[in-house]
């Protein structure tokens, strides 16, 4: 296995236990939503504001799809999954594990989704997002780790023992 790919919805834990698995498999970490934030001068949310949510669909997956790292896990932003070109280019690299969470513990999780970036269309609230991302979640993952009970280090024992069949 050379890199791991976290997707799910915001509030999931990508990047939070992105960052603790790659010290325990020795890999490199990184945050694709970095990247994006690097790639436009800006942060997430100003992208969505000043260039909106098409625009930044584009770059975020022009920027997942030129990802090249080796021993590393790559948290992805929870809207990776509508960028065919991306996902097949991690897919390629990577092992995909999906970070499942449920609706009332995601809701919980998100304060305040415009601040995190994330994408919501017109009129869409969080739990439509849900309800939307949920089948294309499932329909990338190569590992499905349910993470919306236990620990940090519970969630990333979960995936390194996924990772071992």
């Amino acid at each position: 296995m050379d890199n791991i790919v976290l997707i799910g919805m915001p509030g999931s834990g990508k990047s939070t236990v992105g960052v603790l698995l790659a010290k325990m498999l020795g890999y490199d970490f990184l945050d694709s939503d970095l990247l994006i934030q690097a790639a436009a001068g800006k942060r997430l949310f100003e992208i969505l504001q000043e260039d909106g949510n098409e625009a930044f669909a584009t770059l975020e997956n022009r920027v997942n799809a030129g990802i090249d790292v080796h021993h590393t896990v790559i948290a992805t932003g929870g809207s990776v999954i509508y960028g065919a070109e991306a996902m097949e280019h991690l897919s390629k690299i990577s092992r995909v594990v999906y970070l499942q969470v449920s609706l009332p513990e995601m809701l919980r999780r998100i304060k305040n989704p415009e601040t995190r970036g994330i994408l919501l269309p017109g009129g869409m609230t969080l739990a439509d997002l849900y309800r939307e991302r949920k089948p294309l979640y499932e329909r990338y993952a190569q590992i499905t780790v349910p993470c919306s009970r236990g620990s940090l280090v519970q969630v990333a024992g979960k995936i390194m023992k996924a990772l071992e069949k």
